[in-house]
């Protein structure tokens, strides 16, 4: 059947579909979203807490051959993401609101197990709050986030700033992150950089620590690698590249500083990252990024329902976790104005030669 519009009807009474909302309109659509359900709170948190807990111990004190407990040190990992995410919603405040006793005991236990993921929270919440009210933008990217530069910033670093840039952004980096993200860039670095102020961070490094000589104690040395530094290792480089691809993906949008602006920020430089139900399980919905970056308030499993719910959050760019997704989130290096697109550095032309004596922007400096 023709689906066109019968000649008849007067053009005056077509309806003409809505431009789509943006800025505090967008942001207040969210809002019925962000509502907690204490029952279910309580539920995830002590359901996934308990999980992990169980998980952890067999990796660490089962009585078998190191690698009969593989299988626990990945499911520990995979349950330390999620838990992570309960940490990152508390520190958010979309999680454990309010002075109630049930909300304070579970504030309790998930703070607590930031500083088993190396995620103490005073540098967390200093660092992520600046990432969201700046996503995308170039200059001061670095904090909170991988540093995004443009081919002609690029060109202004110098060798060795050029060399720390491509070192920032390599596959390297992110299978390391329980290195150079958690251990070093949550702990050390804000520690030796302010001890007073990032106390915090030298409490989780201590713990960190103890637990690993504890594990060689009782258990030997195969599980403290089983229990503690594998399951670590492998939430660590899985939470840097969710954090990576979730910014860095073919479809992102950056905006010039000049007319930024929060709402396209997380609608266009925030991606929705493509996973099996199983997989938005073990990490906590993280893969709805647009929909949490338009809104943190919105608790983690209300978060489909708010992309289901607000259309103009149904149409995002797109990465997932299959191999040529991630490949293709690695060679994004750099943001292309004249381009309107990310490129790699084989995109850079002539132009753009590297200037051996000429730093990059002090507010965007490599560290």
């Amino acid at each position: 059947m023709d689906s066109a519009l019968p000649a008849s009807i007067p053009s005056d009474i077509i309806v003409e579909k809505p431009a789509p909302r943006e800025g505090k309109v967008l942001i207040d659509a969210s809002r019925p979203f962000a509502v907690e359900s204490p029952a279910r709170t309580i539920w995830v948190v002590a359901s996934t807490l308990a999980a992990w807990a169980t998980c952890f111990a067999l990796a660490t004190a089962l009585p078998a051959p190191w690698y009969a407990r593989l299988p626990f040190t990945v499911l520990t990992a995979l349950l330390a993401t999620r838990s992570f995410i309960l940490f990152h919603d508390v520190m958010h405040g979309a999680m454990c609101r309010g002075n109630a006793l049930w909300a304070k005991v579970c504030r309790a236990f998930v703070t607590a197990y930031g500083f088993w993921i190396l995620t103490p929270p005073r540098i967390w919440k200093e660092s992520h709050n600046y990432h969201h009210a700046h996503t995308a933008k170039l200059v001061g990217s670095h904090i909170g986030s991988y540093m995004m530069l443009t081919p002609a910033m690029y060109a202004k670093a110098t060798p060795s700033q050029q060399r720390m840039y491509r070192l920032m952004r390599s596959p390297l980096n992110v299978a390391v992150g329980y290195v150079t993200v958690f251990l070093w860039g949550m702990c050390v670095g804000p520690f030796l950089k302010n001890k007073k102020k990032h106390l915090d961070s030298a409490v989780a490094l201590v713990l960190h620590f103890a637990q690993i000589a504890l594990a060689v104690h009782f258990f030997g040395v195969g599980a403290a690698f089983t229990g503690v530094i594998g399951s670590v290792a492998i939430a660590c480089a899985l939470g840097a590249y969710l954090f990576y691809a979730q910014h860095n993906f073919p479809d992102i949008h950056v905006q010039p500083r000049e007319t930024w602006s929060y709402t396209r920020a997380a609608t266009e430089s925030s991606s929705f990252m493509e996973m099996s139900p199983v997989m938005h399980w073990f990490t906590g919905n993280i893969g709805f990024h647009h929909v949490h970056h338009l809104n943190p308030q919105i608790p983690f499993y209300q978060l489909p329902n708010a992309m289901a719910g607000i259309p103009e959050l149904q149409h995002p760019g797109r990465t997932s976790l299959r191999l040529k997704d991630i490949r293709a989130a690695f060679a994004l290096k750099l943001w292309d104005p004249s381009k309107g697109r990310m490129v790699g550095y084989d995109e850079v032309g002539d132009q753009h030669a590297p200037m051996a004596e000429s730093p990059i922007h002090r507010e965007n400096a490599l560290p």
